[in-house]
This record gives C-alpha cells, structure tokens and sequence, in this order.
C-alpha cells in the first residue's frame, strides 16, 4: 500500500481504509487459490496457471488498440499508411518470436536406455530400449521470475531511501536510483541474471548422480557408457551443452522488450518477457492435459 501511495497510484489511505483494501486483496487471493484448485481437480490443467494466462490474455485488446493508436498518432482506428512497414515488420518479428518459444519449450535431447535382459524362472524381463528426455528448458519461467525479484528488491530500497530527510542520503539514493533505472543496466542485469537463474535451478531439480543410480539399480544403462559415475558425467555434460542454449534464449527473451522499444522507440511495440511465456506454457500444457483426457476416456 505505502508503495502505490508512493507512485500515486492510489491516493493516501488513512488506517482504516488501509485495513480494508488489505482484507479485500487477502479475499480474492483466496478466491482465487480456490478457483485455481477446482479447474486443477477437474483436470483440465494447473488452476493457478490458467487463471494467470487469463488474465495476461484479457489484456490484448487493450493492448492492441494501444499500440495502433501510438504508432498511427492518430485517434483509432486510423493509422499513419507511412507506419505500416513498421508495424508489418513488428507482427512478423512476433510470430517468429512465438515460434522460437514454442520449439525452445518443447525441444529436448532423447538419451537412448536400454534394460539389460533378466531370467527369472521361466519369463524374461527387460531387454527393450526407451529414452530419457532432457528439455532444453529445464526451468521453464522460474529463472525471470526470480530475476525481477531480485532487481526490483534493490529500487525498493533504494526508492525508500530516496524520501529519507537526510539530504546526503537522499543525493545518493537518486543518484543509485537513476543508474539502476536506466535501460542499458536493467537490461544486461536482467539477462545475466536469468542466464545463472536458468543454470542455478536446473542444477537443483535435475541431479545427474541421482538419475545415474535409478538407472543401475532397474538394470539400465546408456549404450556405450559405462554405468555409475561415467553415466553420471555423461549426463552432465549434455545438460550444460543444452543449457546453455536454453539459458540464452530465456534471456534474450526476457530482455527482449527493453530491445523492442530502443530499437523501435515505441514503449507499445513490446513483445517477450514472463508474459509471452507463460501463455505458450499454458497452451501448451493445457493441450497435453485436454489429451491425456480424451486417451483415458476413450481408451478401450
């Protein structure tokens, strides 16, 4: 609340009031949570995704009319026939963006498995290959989301600092506040963050000395390397090769809008960021979950 007074987005509360926007914010959350669980118990995929996806998307006709009013500095809806090659060449520039986000989510490097054949009384078990899939977006959009958390914790700080009555301190933190602001640090910051984000926590969830051991222990091996510690080297060292390309692509990105707008200098022509990854995420996942419905129902 002291923050969106701070910024003018809403005018000063007394406390009374304060207490009831609190409570207000505290309800629909709750709401909210629980709408999520039902949508995610009837199995139509992650509620809580889905409800954020709702809400990125409902803001598109808004956003559309925004941008043909500022590219055709014209009231709605007619544009600027000279700005038309800019805004041809924004909407293709989207779509192949869109396209790179969807095969980046979906691309993975199968491992070929094989089970070793085992003799127990008069059945054989084992003696089929599979593969072990490694996406090359292990961390999905968890990386940017802890990267603004981190670069937006600093201004805040900084922007409290900035109302201190000491003089010196309030030189300082304009002075921090300006340099940290700008575009050029936000968006280096902002990629090398999502670059170590993306590495970081793909360390944790992916454990190749874990996945080494399953692997012996039911009787499985990588063709050509040896069980145990060679397996588990092997794997590593395909992840941080696939990684790596996973890593820079969530970075450019995420910093993608900051180079839509220096490039184009319109603040409305902006397309990437946690948005546009949620949704095809969302999308994506909810077209696997709709499936996995339909096989379970109709199979026989």
């Amino acid at each position: 609340m002291v923050l969106l007074e701070r910024q003018g987005a809403i005018p000063p509360l007394v406390f009374f009031d304060r207490l009831i926007n609190i409570a207000i914010i505290a309800a629909g959350s709750i709401v909210l949570m629980w709408l999520g669980e039902l949508i995610s118990e009837h199995g139509i995929g992650n509620g809580i995704s889905i409800l954020i996806f709702a809400g990125i998307v409902s803001s598109i006709p808004s956003g559309i009319r925004s941008v043909l009013v500022t590219v055709g500095r014209t009231e709605f809806p007619y544009i600027d026939p000279t700005l038309i090659p800019t805004v041809l060449g924004f909407i293709i520039i989207g779509v192949l963006v869109i396209a790179g986000v969807v095969i980046v989510s979906e691309g993975e490097r199968p491992i070929p498995v094989s089970y070793a054949k085992r003799v127990r009384g008069m059945r054989v078990y084992g003696g089929v290959s599979t593969h072990l899939p490694l996406r090359v977006n292990q961390a999905g959009v968890i990386p940017i989301i802890f990267a603004l958390s981190i670069l937006l914790f600093p201004q805040m700080i900084v922007g409290f600092l900035a109302q201190s009555s000491n003089g010196t301190i309030r030189q300082i933190s304009e002075a921090v506040l300006g340099f940290i602001s700008s575009s050029w640090f936000y968006g280096v910051a902002y990629f090398v963050l999502v670059f170590l984000f993306t590495y970081f926590y793909t360390a944790v969830t992916f454990d190749p000395d874990q996945i080494s051991s399953n692997l012996q222990k039911q009787g499985a091996f990588v063709p050509g390397i040896r069980p145990g510690r060679p397996t588990s080297d092997f794997l590593s060292k395909i992840l941080t090769r696939i990684t790596l390309l996973g890593a820079l692509f969530l970075g450019f990105i995420a910093v993608l809008p900051v180079i839509m707008q220096g490039v184009t200098g319109v603040a409305a022509l902006t397309i990437g960021g946690t948005g546009l990854l949620i949704v095809v995420s969302v999308v994506l996942e909810t077209i696997k979950q709709v499936e996995a419905q339909l096989v379970m129902r109709e199979y026989e």
